[in-house]
């Protein structure tokens, strides 16, 4: 009787000793982090949509993290400079990377070296926002309705200029499905330097058209240097009712941009939960959801393993008009 108890304490102690073992690896996945300062680079320069969002969702980040998280603006070379940067970084949570839909839609097929693929170059985090294009005209042009945009574009073939943030950036493949889809000839002209330089042409009179998000034009549909005309969302947005979507002119026609927070590959799998799961929360707040919804941006939490999976639907979705352009295989 007694060895029964002296076995039966001997279990317990050994099953108590197993258990604390056990919760040992799982306490490890939720490291302290971050503890000094978090990069974000964008590809994108300042003032555009992206750079815009980022900067909202850089300030709730600080307050969560209690870390300060800096935005860095890599524009040029449609993503690839940035991407380059990025996925040189030391795999720690310290750098982070935002790239425009182009990183992963449009690099692929225009230089397959180019360090810009997923998982095999970035690990990838959350979801970081999606808003649909704009398709504005400066009010010089002296049009009103998309399809008068349309009309005026056919009898001036190759005249009409629309700026873009680089070639087969969203802006670009939105021009150029829009072109394709009304057989119009428009002249795209690339900037480096982001909205902010194409909305400076604009008001110079060098650029009469402007394809981009809302929060990249929002200042200047409200100072009126440009008018919208249509927006490429599946239905009109509830805070302009009254701006027709480009599929009641042209049915079927949707151009969403959208960003990723992505990591260095090889960034602890600790790390990287804790980044979603705070990213999650910094979007949640909300005062951070009022000021996106006010740039336009939707809300949508994914894991990890669903952003590499939504990655992969949008490059099959794009893939056409990319073939159509000569920027695909």
């Amino acid at each position: 009787m007694k060895a029964h108890r002296c076995w039966s304490k001997l279990a317990s102690l050994w099953l108590l000793a197993v258990s604390a073992a056990a919760g040992v690896p799982a306490q490890a996945q939720t490291p302290d982090y971050p503890t000094r300062p978090v990069k974000i680079i964008t590809d994108s320069g300042p003032g555009s949509a992206i750079d815009v969002t980022l900067r909202v969702i850089a300030d709730r980040l600080t307050q969560v993290w209690g870390q300060q998280v800096l935005a860095v603006n890599q524009p040029g070379g449609g993503g690839a400079i940035a991407a380059r940067m990025a996925s040189a970084a030391a795999p720690d949570g310290y750098t982070l990377f935002i790239p425009a839909l182009s990183a992963f839609v449009a690099l692929p097929g225009t230089a397959a070296n180019l360090p810009i693929e997923v998982p095999r170059d970035f690990t990838p985090i959350g979801y970081f926002g999606g808003s649909p294009m704009f398709i504005t005209a400066a009010p010089s042009l002296g049009v009103a309705t998309l399809a008068e945009l349309i009309a005026i574009a056919k009898r001036r073939p190759g005249e009409l200029a629309y700026g873009t943030n680089g070639p087969g950036r969203l802006t670009h493949l939105t021009g150029e499905l829009f072109q394709s889809r009304t057989g119009i000839k428009l002249l795209m002209v690339p900037y480096s330097g982001g909205t902010a330089q194409v909305l400076n042409d604009v008001m110079g009179g060098r650029i009469p058209i402007v394809i981009e998000a809302y929060s990249g034009i929002a200042g200047a549909i409200q100072a009126g240097t440009v008018r919208p005309l249509a927006v490429a969302s599946p239905s009109r947005l509830p805070d302009f009712p009254d701006l027709p979507t480009v599929a009641e002119t042209i049915p079927g026609f949707a151009a969403s941009g959208w960003q990723v927070l992505v990591a260095p590959v090889g960034t602890p799998t600790g790390i990287v939960r804790k980044a979603n799961d705070d990213l999650i929360r910094a979007l949640s707040d909300p005062e951070a959801r009022k000021r996106l919804a006010k740039l336009g941006r939707d809300e949508l939490a994914m894991s990890p393993a669903e952003v590499t999976a939504f990655i992969q639907g949008e490059q099959r979705k794009w893939a056409p008009i990319l073939q159509q352009i000569g920027s695909a295989p």
